[in-house]
Formats: C-alpha cells, structure tokens, sequence
C-alpha cells in the first residue's frame, strides 16, 4: 500500500508557534533599535543646541567692557539705552546676578553705544526664568527679550534649562579666585576677572527606556579682558 508523506497537526502547530516566536524577537530587536537612536537623536539635539548657546554667550560675555577708544562716559542705563549709566565705573558689565547679565561694548569701534547706533548687539541681556525653564536674550533696548535656549514659543523644543540655586548660571570671580557672592553684587561689579557660565539642561522629551529626561551639564569660563583692564 503506498504511503502518503505529510505533516501532522502537531507539527504544524510547532512550526507557527516557533515562527511566531521568531517573528517576535525581530520586531523586539527592530522596535529596540529604533527607540535606541530616536534617543541617540534626543540627546544630539538638546547636546548641540546646549553647546551652540553656551558658546555664543561666552563669545559676547568676553567682549564687555570693549571700548577701543577709551571713550568717557561711554555706557548706558540698560533699561533705557538713551542716557548714561550713573555707574560708569560697572563699565560694560551693567548688571550681575545669579541668573541675569547685562553687558555692553563698543563693537563698532565708532565711540557710543546705545542711543543713534546702528549695532543693537552691543548692549546684551541674558537673563534665566526658572519658571518657563530658559534662557531668553535680549539685544539693545525695547526690542523685548527672545527665547535663547528652552522653551522657543511657536516651535518644539528640545531641552528644558533646570539650573537652581545649586547650579547658578552665573558665578563671578575676582582677579584673586575669590568668588564674589550676590550679596557683594552689583557694589563688587568692578572686581569680575572671571564669569563661570554653567547650564543644567534636560531633553524635552521622555526617554522611552527610562522613562524619564535625560539630564546634562555644559560649562565653560570667560575671562572678560576688557573689563579687567579698562579699570
């Protein structure tokens, strides 16, 4: 009697439980992998938008107090930029705070800075809102300050700025190393040698594997030659 060849129930029933088995492990390692660089993806974004907005800070920081022509009378009431500041010797650092800085220069080179001059960027304001978690700058006066690094209104964004108390934005230092307090601000204004700037930041975004932001520290030091020098 010929026999017909076949597969059982049995085997049948194996077969799809292994390819089911099979099938999940690669849908697994797929949906791992691409968890994994959606939040490799995350923490580039929030890394170059920290690093990019730290270093311009630091780059303008650096330049107050720039006055090539040793012009008198050169700076301005910030709140205002039409008239002198009655503190000429805070020179081009017209405020400090633990989360605010105000500077100002003569980046033009053409003696006045503020009122009827063309360069808005000569007078710099950052300031850190703890409650809306950022940094927003503001350049001259009036113009009303802009989301720098956070919360950009209108658009995504990738971080959150959680600096506290702890992790100030700003710490100021004599010629010494001796770190000038906020309680020795804005007096001890004409003593910054040295400003840590210092951003404690957080994606936006959940990382899926933890489930919670990721956090990152970025700091950097400026030494404000002009400021030390025009004394």
């Amino acid at each position: 009697m010929k026999r017909n060849d076949g597969y059982t129930l049995v085997e049948i029933v194996v077969s799809i439980a292994v390819g089911l088995v099979i099938i999940g492990a690669i849908y697994a390692a797929v949906n791992m992998g691409q968890r994994s660089t959606s939040n490799v993806e995350r923490k580039v974004a929030a890394h170059q938008d920290a690093r990019a907005a730290l270093q311009l800070m630091a780059l303008e920081i650096q330049m107050a107090s720039y006055n090539p022509r040793s012009t008198s009378n050169i700076w301005q009431n910030p709140a205002t930029c039409t008239a002198a500041s009655g503190n000429q010797n805070y020179r081009g650092i017209q405020a400090a705070t633990a989360s605010s800085i105000s500077i100002e220069m003569d980046a033009n080179e053409n003696g006045v800075v503020g009122s009827g001059n063309p360069n808005p960027n000569e007078i710099i304001k950052y300031v850190y809102n703890s409650d809306s978690q950022r940094i927003t700058r503001e350049v001259g006066c009036g113009a009303g300050a802009q989301a720098f690094l956070g919360d950009v209104p209108g658009n995504p964004r990738t971080v959150r700025v959680i600096n506290t108390t702890a992790i100030p934005v700003f710490r100021y230092f004599n010629a010494q190393g001796t770190e000038i307090t906020t309680g020795q601000l804005p007096a001890a204004i004409p003593n910054i040698a040295r400003i840590d700037i210092t951003v404690n930041v957080e994606t936006e975004a959940i990382d899926p594997n933890s489930g919670q932001r990721r956090q990152m520290i970025y700091s950097t030091t400026v030494i404000p030659r002009n400021h030390v020098i025009n004394r």
